[in-house]
């Protein structure tokens, strides 16, 4: 595998000063990406909600606005 260093290289890279510096007024070179991403992840795909922790969180939820909202109806009367 090889890797190519992010860095600059003054000897090839125009308007740069030695050290790597970039002079006034001089546009720096562009960002460089590294060309390996890595190993592909299929041991944990995602997948989001499951069923039954979804259900009982929207139930829970249900049952929380019925509960103020008896409550409501119990003060206006």
């Amino acid at each position: 595998m090889s890797h190519i260093s992010p860095d600059p290289e003054p000897e090839r890279s125009t308007g740069l000063e030695p050290g790597g510096g970039v002079p006034p007024g001089e546009t720096p070179p562009a960002e460089s990406s590294l060309p390996e991403s890595g190993p592909r992840e299929t041991h944990n795909p995602p997948k989001g909600w499951a069923k039954a922790p979804l259900t009982l969180i929207l139930l829970l939820a249900a049952l929380i606005a019925a509960f103020f909202l008896a409550y409501a109806l119990v003060l206006l009367l």
